[in-house]
């Protein structure tokens, strides 16, 4: 063999192997992000308390008993990433790239007597609320994660004008392949309504004008605290409505980002004012929790539902009042369960403790 075909069967050879590198580590790639409901085997649950502002950790391994991390402090200090030093409604997503997407309120609601602000909550004007920006957060670990503080009011001139935004959520949208940030938000002094739009992959900016994802039939009742979840093909929407005293509804659609069709039916079984629903599913059983925040009582606390089929619900009750329990931590509020494999389980605790 000549010089020039040994070069040229060096260069096919390097070809081959570069080729062979690229398709086993997509390969391993693609498994790493499409990690399966039979890879899962605990439970992670984020929350806020109105003593801090900032964000909380819980773990279970089996859906029922839930432990703080860090011994119920904060794993993430609201002052150390928000604008008004201090987040409300985490959320947290598993996308479909293997990250962990977070979604915060940015607000402290006693920033004032903190000495954080120099107004109250409430501004003149504009009634409740005196916040228009989200904290937004990725990490591939759920350990290290890259922030971003983003202001709703600067996204386009209509928006200048809010009276304030609150508990974003993320879910991506299949039919468009985007990420989708939706959120509450309220003009001046009408009624809550619930907003949607597309956001990076980096996570730190809108790549659409807000819209419209929900109003309540009767616009002068505020919708709120939106939480969609896909199960078989269709996108179920729990939400807020204060349609009297402040609960759970539900709304059905094909699509992800609009279509919901009202129902009247409550949800929730609490005497009392709830909001901040969230449901997640129970590992290797078709059964989903339907959590939500007891909000109108002397002590706060999350209720729980369960169900099979949306339709018929089964009261869990309360915390420490039934079968759901904590171990170390009480009055946790607006919460997100997602599911953890072991090794992410096990990375959490041997960072923060328990």
């Amino acid at each position: 063999m000549n010089s020039n075909s040994m070069k040229k069967q060096h260069f096919l050879n390097y070809l081959l192997l570069l080729s062979y590198l690229v398709i086993h580590t997509t390969s391993a790639i693609a498994q790493d992000f499409t990690k399966q409901e039979k890879d899962m085997s605990a439970y992670l649950m984020v929350f806020h308390q109105d003593e801090t502002h900032s964000l909380h950790m819980a773990v279970s391994l089996d859906g029922y008993t839930f432990t703080a991390l860090n011994d119920g402090k904060p794993v993430i200090a609201g002052d150390t990433i928000a604008d008004q030093k201090g987040i409300r409604d985490p959320h947290i997503y598993r996308g479909p790239d293997g990250s962990f997407y977070l979604a915060m309120t940015d607000l402290h609601i006693y920033a004032k007597q903190a000495g954080y602000r120099d107004t109250e909550w409430e501004r003149e004007g504009y009634g409740w609320g005196n916040n228009r920006g989200l904290v937004l957060m990725k990490s591939q670990d759920l350990i290290h994660w890259k922030r971003a503080n983003l202001r709703l009011d600067s996204q386009a001139p209509f928006f200048q004008d809010i009276g304030c935004a609150w508990a974003p959520e993320t879910t991506f949208d299949e039919e468009a392949g985007k990420l989708m940030i939706y959120f509450t938000m309220r003009y001046r002094t009408d009624a809550a309504k619930l907003y949607y739009a597309y956001v990076n992959d980096d996570f730190d900016h809108l790549d659409s004008t807000p819209k419209v994802l929900f109003e309540y039939p009767d616009k002068k009742i505020t919708a709120l605290d939106a939480d969609i979840t896909k199960v078989g093909d269709k996108y179920r929407m729990f939400y807020v409505s204060h349609d009297g005293v402040a609960g759970i509804k539900q709304a059905v659609s094909d699509r992800a980002n609009g279509g919901y069709t009202f129902d009247p039916r409550w949800y929730d079984p609490e005497p009392q004012a709830c909001e901040a629903p969230n449901v997640w599913k129970r590992i290797g059983e078709e059964k989903w929790v339907l959590m939500y925040d007891c909000y109108g009582q002397s002590v706060h606390n999350f209720g729980f539902s369960e169900t099979s089929d949306f339709v018929h619900f089964e009261n869990l009750g309360q915390f420490n009042e039934g079968v759901m329990k904590t171990t170390n931590f009480t009055s946790p509020k607006h919460g997100a369960v997602i599911h953890l494999t072991k090794a992410e389980a096990d990375k959490l605790i041997e960072k923060w403790g328990l």
